[in-house]
């Protein structure tokens, strides 16, 4: 019998989980939050105890025994710059995640429902790939504003496992490569992959336009706009991530939706979509000089990765800088439930959350 392991991943609306033996997906699933459900608490971190509520009684339903667990590993919240890889839970992480996160977000909630379902058992808790991972060089860090310095910002948890399976596929060492891995989902963000670091990235306040974030936009604009007088700082926040991208231009966010008003002549759509098509590859040539444009892959992931009419139009734009990988989903409840595995498996050593 092969090690065990349930994982959790908190989004805004729903909690995803899946249970691994080994490497093998026992099963998997998504339990949807009602909205009426969730905007009873003040805090996404108040919401801890209904949502591990709700997982006991899923996995009651599905006779699952917790007793027969090794590990359980959450997805990693928003805690301050961290290196790659396992990191377990801990009093201090959770302290910071309670009191002090760097945003407020639903994964947030990912360490201490883990650590709190792992404790009665006396098994490991762990987090892996948080989406602070920051393994920027210096000359990556520096802007025009000295007090301004860029940190790395991105979604680790599933460009890092894709592209150690797309270095796999090409019977390489992740270590060995430079991969660009652009992950296209609710969110947008390119990472160049250096030998086995992410060593630059354009964040999704910094890069293309998602379905639902701005994108880097002129800052003299957005100085207008926040200066306005129309908008508190609350719904600029907004302007810039939940109502903009897509959902602004076409009043949707669903990538699927946009295409089938493309294919019934919707010209407008038609442009915007391919403006965020040419916002990713953009992106991608924007990343490929800082390694001289010596790399090995584009690897194009995430939800969205699945259409064929967003990929073939990134696809035009960039294979003349390297040939390109479509690993599409997101593939973050295998990258964590894989990322413990390691851990227990002796592949991997568990770092020990400490604020700097």
């Amino acid at each position: 019998m092969g090690y065990k392991i349930l994982a959790i991943n908190p989004g805004s609306t729903s909690t995803k989980i899946a249970l691994y033996e080994g490497e093998e997906k026992i099963m998997s699933d998504t339990i949807n939050h009602p909205a009426e459900e969730l905007n009873k608490f003040d805090r996404v971190i108040d919401q801890f105890q209904y949502r591990k509520d709700e997982i006991l009684r899923f996995l009651k339903k599905e006779n699952i025994k917790p007793e027969g667990l090794s590990a359980v590993v959450g997805r990693g919240g928003m805690l301050p710059p961290v290196e790659a890889g396992a990191y377990k839970i801990n009093e201090e992480m959770l302290y910071r995640l309670k009191n002090n996160p760097i945003i407020e977000h639903a994964a947030n909630l990912g360490a201490p429902i883990a650590y709190e379902l792992a404790k009665p058992l006396g098994i490991l808790s762990c987090i892996y790939d948080p989406v602070t991972v920051d393994q920027l060089e210096d000359i990556a860090r520096i802007t025009g504003i000295p007090e301004v310095k860029r940190v790395s910002f991105s979604h680790v948890l599933n460009s890092r496992a894709t592209a150690m399976k797309a270095a796999k596929k090409l019977n390489k060492e992740y270590e060995d490569v430079n991969f660009i891995v652009a992950h296209i989902g609710g969110g947008i963000s390119v990472a160049l992959h250096s030998h086995g670091r992410i060593i630059d990235m354009l964040a999704d306040d910094e890069g293309p336009f998602a379905p639902e974030r701005a994108g880097r936009i002129p800052g003299k604009e957005l100085i207008n706009i926040c200066f306005s007088g129309k908008f508190d700082k609350k719904e600029v926040t907004r302007k810039m991530r939940g109502n903009a991208g897509l959902k602004a231009h076409l009043g949707t966010h669903d990538a699927m939706e946009v295409e089938k008003m493309i294919t019934e002549g919707d010209c407008n759509a038609k442009l915007i979509y391919e403006a965020m098509a040419y916002q990713i590859a953009k992106g991608i040539g924007e990343l490929a000089t800082v390694v001289n444009g010596e790399v090995d892959a584009i690897v194009l992931t995430g939800g969205i990765a699945y259409s064929k009419m967003m990929t073939e139009m990134i696809i035009k734009r960039v294979e003349f800088i390297a040939p390109v990988m479509v690993e599409a989903g997101e593939n973050e409840m295998e990258a964590l439930a894989f990322g413990a595995l390691r851990v227990l498996e002796g592949k991997e050593t568990a770092k020990d959350y400490k604020e700097a």
